[in-house]
């Protein structure tokens, strides 16, 4: 199937063409019909899917289609990040280059100035996280009374973010008489509550990332002490094959400290999250993907969206609670058909999450059981192993090499 197949105007189609997209993913197959309809929408899908598209294609068009344009936001995408709301406003422009509608983004962290200027010109489409929107709201800069389309991306994450309350608040100011896209990976009772609230008669589309992407991934998985984890990153990222990679903690605090470890090993890295001021994570993704920074750390709610091209690397550092949240990590590498390696730590206290974890991809992640940091006691996903009276001085006498070490498989 191509774009064309769908009913999408010249103009779109033209820029899609220019941007080399010919082929809708599974998630714009389906949903670009239901928003072009007019109908509520409600999406579970991850980010890497093609969702953004999957909205801001037929926005555009149902605007296109409305000329002349009545002055007031039409269309309102709410997003609990700062990269991914400039990443939407990047899309909206590329896709609607040959379109006269106006979007603008804005969110916290920086002066409203800008944003505030932006607004006052009169815009058609405003990207937003829940915070800056509700202050400039509630200082009578923006006005959604002219809202005809309002869509909510990443409802799971706002969640997550403990953006909800604003969110809700938001929605209440909300016209009652609008079409509503809702967005989210997962579905908590408390955010399928929010979509029963917002949605009439929605339609529903799923669409998970397809096992073949995980497939064409080579993961691998070593099983660490906790406290080796830096120093095996460390030693990996001695292989000079890896030009750049991205590093997964859980926390904030811990991407720091693996930043500050790395720095000192005099490995050029640098962390992005929520504590982190725009202006800084701005510069570090910039730098890391035009190749100035190696490593980036990063925790799971400030990747989202970041989508890179050309990266060869995925390091787990840390395992996620939610084991869905794996494939979302490691498909950010192994993308449009290029190769792709995911590698993964595993402490002792990790082992519940491993075995979750491929019980979601339905195989067994091949283990490196070569390395100069093993974990003491052995490994096994079953239970804890304990050997009495074990310690570092019991280990074999090995030497090992700057290589990735020998691979078998972790049962699960």
């Amino acid at each position: 199937m191509s774009f064309s197949n769908l009913a999408i105007i010249e103009p779109i189609l033209k820029a899609l063409a220019s941007e080399g997209y010919t082929s809708p993913t599974p998630i714009q197959q389906q949903a670009i019909p239901i928003v072009l309809k007019r109908r509520d929408l409600l999406g579970c899908a991850q980010t890497g899917t093609g969702k953004t598209a999957a909205f801001a294609i037929p926005v555009l068009q149902i605007l296109s289609e409305q000329r002349p344009l009545k002055p007031g936001i039409k269309t309102l995408i709410l997003t609990p990040t700062r990269e991914l709301a400039i990443q939407i406003n990047e899309s909206f422009a590329a896709y609607g280059k040959n379109l006269n509608i106006k979007t603008t983004v804005v969110f916290g962290g920086v002066s409203q100035h800008g944003q505030v200027l932006a607004l006052r010109k009169g815009i058609d489409v405003l990207i937003a996280t829940p915070g800056r929107l509700l202050d400039l709201m509630n200082q009578n800069i923006v006005s959604l009374r002219q809202l005809e389309i309002f869509i909510l991306d990443e409802a799971d994450r706002m969640l997550d973010m403990g953006f909800i309350h604003d969110v809700k608040k938001i929605i209440s100011r909300l016209p009652e008489k609008r079409q509503t896209l809702f967005f989210s990976a997962t579905m908590p009772n408390e955010i399928q509550k929010l979509a029963d609230s917002l949605l009439t008669d929605p339609v529903q589309v799923a669409v998970t990332p397809p096992s073949s992407t995980v497939d064409k991934i080579d993961q691998s998985i070593y099983f660490t002490n906790k406290a080796d984890k830096p120093k095996l990153l460390k030693h990996l990222l001695e292989a000079k094959s890896i030009s750049t990679a991205l590093v997964f903690t859980r926390t904030k605090h811990g991407a720091d400290k693996v930043v500050k470890y790395l720095q000192a090993a005099h490995v050029n890295a640098a962390a992005i999250h929520g504590n982190k001021s725009q202006n800084a994570r701005q510069k570090a993704l910039s730098d890391f993907k035009n190749g100035d920074l190696r490593v980036l750390v990063a925790t799971d709610i400030a990747a989202r969206g970041i989508d890179i091209d050309e990266l060869s690397y995925v390091f787990n550092f840390d395992l996620p609670s939610v084991p869905e949240t794996y494939v979302h990590r490691i498909g950010r590498t192994g993308r449009a058909g290029k190769s792709g390696i995911a590698i993964a730590f595993c402490d002792s206290e990790e082992r519940i999450e491993l075995k979750d974890i491929q019980k979601v991809i339905a195989k067994n992640i091949p283990v490196v059981d070569l390395h100069p940091y093993p974990m003491v006691g052995g490994y096994s996903t079953e239970k804890p192993a304990h050997r009495s009276g074990n310690n570092s001085s019991n280990r074999p006498n090995r030497r090992f090499g700057r290589g990735f070490g020998k691979k078998q498989h972790a049962t699960a």
